[in-house]
């Protein structure tokens, strides 16, 4: 049997999403969306690249006001929920018209994840990018041309700084790791994008942190210091996960979920970046931060709701990155301790004694989406089987 009234937490694509295919699935029932942030949902991925150029905020919005008009979806934004009595089962809630309760049947926690502040002095000087609000500051400061110093060389320090660099300011990019985007690529796309950046006229300090950062520019672990007008902080994020863990909820990296998507309450789901969830391939605990796998894990979850069923997750993972000219696509997920292997220019593989885990390229949407394909099968793939498929 359904539930009556479903509250969904969180107004990003993947809690959007979850409403989107509650109903397309034919749930009939109550139906809330409540999000932190004033406006309708929109994209985030954007905010790092195409916003920061164009400044079209209405080409970020995800669906009209009338949609949730039409879809019989409550939607309240710039609504925060401060805690969550399963006894009760009820929210508590803080809203521009005051506080209030309000009851549910089934719970989806879409709560996302927050900027990382590392341990650097000076961090109040510094501009963080997660937020509408966030790029839309940024774009005015670069108005004007500036010396700019971005703190943290993953996917949105590297497209902030390849747009930068685009509009002709001087930008360094800071990485503690050795190499860029190292918790998510190989080497071998490491030191292509680096090659990238490099080629475009962006100085790289690798393993070297920040320490400090002032009006003036950021001081690094080796006591030389970067000027810089403005400082981008882009280190990473962590989960939102405080809200389950004061409701009593097992948390690990995250929302801790079982393979059908579900809570240590049956009651309550959660979706996204919050969440952590059996690696389908290993069953190891992962946490995925990508827009696929929060709209991928909405539309698990609202199939279950909706129709019932007894299937555990398994939708392949997939990724994307646009820095400047390369468009990085990542097809699958390779853990630590994977090895690589070049296939040809601008195509890696990650594997591991089990086989092939994922697939790199660049420029490539052919082999991506072979690659999907292959990784998606019923049988494990082997690097023979990616050779072919490039060949």
């Amino acid at each position: 049997m359904s539930p009556q009234h479903i509250v969904v937490v969180g107004a990003g694509q993947g809690g959007l999403q979850a409403t989107i295919s509650l109903r397309h699935a034919g749930y009939a029932g109550r139906l809330t969306l409540i999000g932190a942030e004033p406006g309708l949902p929109y994209q985030r991925p954007p905010l790092s690249k195409a916003y920061l150029k164009e400044g079209r905020a209405e080409a970020l919005m995800l669906r009209p006001q009338s949609f949730f008009e039409s879809k019989d979806i409550a939607y309240l934004p710039q609504t925060t929920v401060e805690g969550i009595d399963r006894g009760a089962g009820e929210i508590a809630f803080h809203g521009p018209d005051g506080k209030g309760r309000l009851p549910y049947d089934h719970l989806v926690l879409a709560t996302g994840t927050r900027n990382l502040r590392p341990p650097i002095e000076g961090l109040e000087h510094a501009c963080d990018l997660r937020t509408l609000a966030d790029a839309e500051t940024l774009r005015t400061r670069l108005g004007t041309p500036r010396r700019i110093a971005v703190i943290g060389g993953g996917f949105i320090g590297l497209e902030f700084a390849a747009v930068a660099r685009g509009l002709g300011h001087e930008v360094a990019v800071i990485e503690a790791a050795p190499r860029l985007m190292a918790r998510c690529v190989s080497a071998r796309m490491s030191e292509h994008f680096a090659d990238l950046h490099r080629g475009m006229g962006t100085a790289l300090h690798l393993g070297t942190p920040a320490v400090a950062v002032d009006a003036g520019g950021v001081t690094l672990g080796d006591g030389s210091h970067l000027a810089a007008d403005f400082t981008l902080l882009a280190a990473g994020v962590v989960p939102n996960a405080e809200l389950a863990a004061e409701a009593g909820l097992e948390v690990e990296n995250g929302v801790r979920l079982c393979g059908r998507l579900l809570t240590s309450d049956p009651q309550i789901s959660a979706l996204g970046d919050c969440a952590s969830f059996p690696d389908p391939r290993d069953g190891q605990r992962i946490r995925l931060e990508s827009v696929q796998a929060a709209t991928d894990h909405a539309r698990f979850i609202a199939a279950r709701l909706s129709k019932g069923g007894e299937d555990h997750y398994a939708a392949l993972p997939w990724f994307w990155s646009d820095q400047a000219d390369s468009k990085l696509q990542i097809a699958g997920f390779a853990g630590p301790g994977t090895s690589e292997v070049v296939i040809c220019d601008g195509v890696v593989a990650r594997l591991d004694d089990r086989g092939l885990v994922a697939v790199e390229t660049v420029n490539n949407a052919g082999i991506h989406m072979k690659s999907r394909r292959l990784l998606s099968g019923g049988t494990p793939a082997g690097l023979d089987d990616l050779v072919q498929i490039a060949a």
